[in-house]
């Protein structure tokens, strides 16, 4: 693990002597006297432990119990591996159509049957004519609303052959930003970016963000072998029943995690009460980690 101190980092994490267990295993993979600033492939003493299970073809999860400070000592990490080669992703929304002004009504009850996976999308704002997504939006191939050119912004990109990327802000600046995108959207704040590293705006003294705010988390990362991995936190002190409390991870130690888990890029999308992730396997089994807010738009995975 490739490692410098970052001392504006001190204060802000001096709870982040997290220690994850996995399978029984313990394992630090960040400690807060020494922040990794860039995660490298080798750093597999987490990943090795983790125990998938498949549930559709292109489709694995596991559960990580993971013991941060604070309100985050009892945290489960629901995680799901996708593999875009076998599985489809698309953008399913529920939002104001045609200047009609509407509440954002996604949930996870709107999800096509056939979803093998659906969780929450990107981030969102409310304008005069309803709830809507937070800056850019393709669907179908149409760009359906401009880019937000924010420093810490991350787009997710599926492209016409189904591969998907994390695109920074300077990326889909272009013109031609929208040419071969099937679906896109864009969230904040970036966690990792480049070769698995930590943006400098999230270990700086003058961080424009919160750095110790604890809270329930989703995140989508790409893997180096291009999978995807999504990530969703739940409170794990009295059960599924109160999972949803927003309480979990701060952002730097939601870094550091996708980080160990081995991504090279990675975003949060919008945690809190929104945060909501569904999992259905081959025989019509469904998982179901719902959310207290209703949204604009919904990431559906479906069978290829």
């Amino acid at each position: 693990m490739s490692t410098r101190r970052a001392l504006g980092l001190a204060a802000a994490l001096a709870s982040v002597s997290a220690v994850v267990s996995a399978q029984g295993a313990r394992v630090d993979p960040w400690r807060a006297d020494s922040i990794p600033l860039q995660w490298q492939s080798a750093d597999s003493a987490l990943t090795a432990r983790l125990r998938w299970r498949t549930t559709a073809a292109g489709v694995a999860w596991t559960e990580l119990p993971v013991h941060a400070g604070g309100e985050g000592a009892r945290t489960r990490v629901i995680l799901v591996r996708l593999d875009p080669a076998r599985v489809r992703l698309r953008l399913d929304t529920r939002m104001p159509v045609r200047g009609r002004v509407r509440d954002a009504a996604w949930t996870l009850a709107a999800a096509p049957a056939s979803a093998l996976v659906a969780l929450n999308a990107g981030q969102f704002g409310e304008r005069l004519d309803g709830v809507h997504p937070w800056g850019w939006t393709v669907l179908d191939g149409r760009e359906w609303q401009p880019p937000k050119l924010a420093p810490l912004a991350t787009a997710v990109v599926v492209d016409s052959t189904g591969r998907v990327q994390l695109l920074p802000p300077f990326a889909v600046a272009r013109s031609s930003r929208a040419r071969g995108v099937a679906y896109a959207f864009q969230s904040y704040p970036t966690l990792l970016e480049g070769d698995a590293q930590l943006p400098a705006m999230l270990h700086g003294a003058d961080a424009p963000i919160d750095l110790t705010h604890r809270d329930a988390r989703l995140a989508v990362g790409v893997l180096r072998d291009g999978q995807v991995l999504l990530a969703l936190t739940r409170f794990d002190a009295f059960g599924p029943t109160l999972g949803a409390v927003p309480l979990g991870l701060t952002t730097p130690e939601t870094a550091a995690l996708m980080g160990a888990l081995g991504c090279v890029r990675a975003v949060m999308l919008d945690g809190g009460i929104s945060a909501q992730l569904l999992l259905r396997d081959t025989s019509g089994r469904v998982e179901r980690w719902r959310g207290w807010r209703r949204v604009p738009m919904g990431l559906v995975v479906l069978p290829r």
